[in-house]
Formats: C-alpha cells, structure tokens, sequence
C-alpha cells in the first residue's frame, strides 16, 4: 500500500480524509440507484401500464442482488481495512481473494436458481396473467443473465474503495451508468424491445463497469489479489468475512422482502396504488444513497484506524460524518419537497399515481433527516467489527419494524397505513440506535485514552 494512501487513513485530517473519501462513495451510490431509475423512467416514457408494473414487480429480485454483493463486497473490505491498518497484507490477499470467488459462485448460483424457479419466483413477486410476460423478458436479461456482472461489479467497487481508491471506484459504476442511459432508448424505443430492451442494456452497462474495474486488479494497480490459492482457507477468516457482511446482507434481503410486501399491499388500492409507492420508493432510494455513500467514505477510515488502535480518530470520524450527511440531506429533501409535485410526474405523469405518491412521499421527506444517525450507527460497528450490533440494528429499518408495520397499518388506516409504514419504520429505527452509537463513541475515549496510557508506562 503507497504511502499517500496510507496517510490519507493514519494522519489526514479526519474531515478531508471522510470527505476525500466520501465524494466518489456518493456518486457511485446515486450511480447504482440511477441505474434503477433509468429504466423506470424510460418505460414510463412508454405510457403502457404493463410495462410499467413489469419494472415495478421486478426490483424486489434486482434488491436482492444487493444482498449478496454486500455480504462479500463489505465483509472482505471491512476485513482488509482493519488488516491493512495493521499492516497485515496477507490477510488482504486472502479476504480480498475469497470475496471475489465466493460473489462469483453466488450469482452463478442466483442465475441458476431463478432459470429453474422461474414460474413460482414471478407469481411470489406479484405478476399475473398480463404482466408475467413482461416482467419475465425484463429479468431473463437482469437476472438470468446479468447477475454476475452485476454482482461482480459492486464487490470489485468496495474492494477498491477499502485501499482508499474511491475515485477510481466511482469512475467504473459511472461508466456503466452512463452507458445504461444511452443503450435504454436505444433498445426500447429504437429496436422496439420493451421492457426486454431496458434488461439487455442494464445487463450490457453492468457487464462493461464490470470489465473496467476487474482492469485495475489485472494490471497489479491494487493491494488485493485474485489468486486462487490465495483463497482463506481459515474457517475463523471465512466466518469473520460473512458475519462482517450479514448487517448488510440483513437489511438489503430484508428490502426486498418489505418491497414484495410492500407491492401486495398497495395492489389492494389498484395499479395507480402500486406505481405511486414504487415512485415514491425509488426517490427515496437516490436520497438516502447520499446518506449511504457518506457513510461508505466512513467505513474504510474507521476500520483502519480501529485496526491501528486510533480510537478517537474513529469517534471523530463517526461524528464528522453524521453532521455531513445531515446538512446534505437537509439541503436535498428541501429541493425534493418543493418540487415534489414535478418530480413526481416526471415518472409518471398520472393524476391517479400523483395523489398516492405525494402524501407519501411529504412523510418520507420528514422521516428521511433521521438517516444520518441510523446510517453512521449500522456503518460504525461493521467496519470495526461489531457483527452483532450492525446486524441488529441494519435488520431494524425493512425488518424488525417495517415487516410488521406493513401488514399491520393498511388493515387498519387503509392506503394511508401504506403511506406511512416506512416513516415510521424509520422513526423507530432512530430511537433504536441512537442509544447504541452514544453508547460506544463514549467507549472509544476510554479506549483512547488507555491506549495511551499504556503507551506512555
């Protein structure tokens, strides 16, 4: 590891060293989630219903594809980070190693199970008669053949971003982003391919970011390796890589089972129901990546100083990042709610789909300022290496409290209770880990303040 990466972790100052790190972590985030978008607002350019609801009932699977990638994705980078403020470059090679072939087997895997489960997989995410065809052509390209590079393309991006690369990270998802803009038309409407066309280009723009970022291994410009026999064969390392993964692999396996849950109970009020809270979701989503991708610029900083016993650093890091992504948030929800109207009916402009998606959308942007806190906890105690903690409390938002929640509220308040199932969700996950995170910044300062003790004895 160069010597400007290792200062960028041991002694920049912590805002510059978060920030340094952050910028690119955020426009890789908003890169991933307008891959997603991009498909959703060129099918509703096509102002076919199906179409629409095919991309709709889709994204639960697509979500699960997070789940997978960052089970591997951030447990190895999380192990390499901490390694590498030790010093300890052949735990590197060995994470770094075992998280590439594991997502490969994995999304080989998740291709496998949905050629073979088709049918049932398509009935689980909520499409009947008339949408099974379309939503089907749409994941034969996303799912069926694109998941590896697609997977593939996320872990190479963490573990990047772990040596303190998040540029060159972030250059590889725009890449495809951007390719994904221009194909989207090009196979929608040019080649008249539907929803099929939108699944080909995603699968094409994953597939070149993939290439792109597996460049910079192949031609030695990284720390972590790609050989075979470098592969842990220490069932301790193999298990602290998959309990350093599951807080996330938790919460997005958790989102796509609150999404497929989400789009039953919305069904109940009709198609407008259904893409109004899909709309509303996807938002969300491009918003609370900012949060996500701040906190991705926290993770790497406070694993290596973790590991080099620089407790304070690691609270000053957690502290810094909360207050940045909170003045972003503030400023972006802002925009958001005064042009909320606007933004809506760019997706969708429907009358119908506007009066479900605006109420639920106001509440989301209350309950969203609260991500800051809830993103920095979950993101602290994994990249130290408090599994159990992050795992909780990553679990909390989709599951611990959205899952009931959504079967619950609509029962009782109709549509309302759909619109307000996450705010909600989110306002309890605050109170949760608010606690928690006080709890161990405190515990950092006497951590420091021992260190230093017992170096001065």
């Amino acid at each position: 590891m160069d010597n400007s990466k290792t200062e960028l972790f041991e002694s920049m100052p912590i805002p510059k060293a978060v920030v340094t790190l952050s910028v690119p972590s955020v426009i890789s985030s908003l890169v991933m989630v307008i891959y997603s978008l991009a498909d959703t607002f060129f099918v509703g350019m096509m102002n076919d219903p199906v179409q629409n609801a095919a991309v709709t009932l889709a994204a639960p699977l697509l979500l699960a594809f997070n789940a997978v990638n960052n089970l591997f994705g951030i447990g190895s980078s999380s192990m390499m980070s901490r390694a590498l403020g030790r010093k300890d470059y052949d735990t590197v090679y060995r994470s770094s190693a075992f998280g590439f072939y594991a997502s490969l087997i994995c999304s080989l895997l998740f291709s496998l199970l949905y050629g073979v489960l088709q049918s049932p997989i398509l009935v689980m995410l909520g499409a009947n008669a008339e949408t099974m065809q379309a939503t089907a052509d749409y994941l034969f390209w996303t799912v069926l053949l694109g998941s590896a590079p697609s997977i593939l393309n996320v872990v190479l991006a963490y573990l990047v971003r772990a040596e303190g690369s998040s540029l060159h990270a972030s250059i590889g998802t725009m890449c495809g982003c951007l390719l994904n803009i221009v194909l989207d038309p090009i196979f929608m409407f040019g080649l008249g391919l539907g929803t099929a066309g939108a699944g080909i280009a995603t699968a094409l723009s994953q597939s070149i970011s993939f290439c792109i970022l597996l460049s910079m291994f192949l031609r030695g410009k990284t720390v972590s390796q790609f050989r075979i026999a470098a592969v842990t064969r220490e069932a301790r390392e193999f298990g602290m890589i998959l309990v350093g993964g599951a807080p996330s692999f938790g919460r997005q396996g958790l989102q796509s089972i609150g999404g497929m849950l989400l789009n039953i109970a919305a069904r109940s009020y009709g198609d407008a129901a259904v893409a109004g809270m899909s709309i509303v979701s996807r938002i969300f989503m491009f918003i609370i990546s900012v949060a996500i991708g701040v906190g991705q610029g926290l993770q790497p900083v406070a694993a290596f100083n973790y590991g080099a016993r620089k407790f304070r650093r690691v609270q000053k890091a957690a502290v810094f990042t909360m207050g940045a992504a909170f003045c972003m948030l503030v400023v972006l929800v802002s925009l958001c709610w005064v042009n909320s109207d606007a933004l809506i009916r760019l997706f969708r402009d429907d009358p119908d789909v506007t009066a479900v998606a605006l109420p639920a959308f106001h509440y989301q942007c209350l309950a969203i300022l609260l991500q800051p806190v809830i993103v920095v906890a979950n993101m602290t105690f994994q990249s130290v290496g408090k599994a159990g903690r992050a795992t909780f409390l990553a679990c909390c938002r989709q599951g611990v409290f959205f899952i009931p929640l959504i079967l619950i509220l609509p029962r009782t308040f109709g549509l309302v209770g759909v619109e307000i199932c996450q705010p909600i969700a989110d306002a309890l996950t605050f109170i949760v880990s608010l606690p928690f995170l006080l709890a161990f910044l405190k515990q950092l300062d006497r951590m420091d303040d021992a260190e230093k003790a017992k170096a001065q004895s």
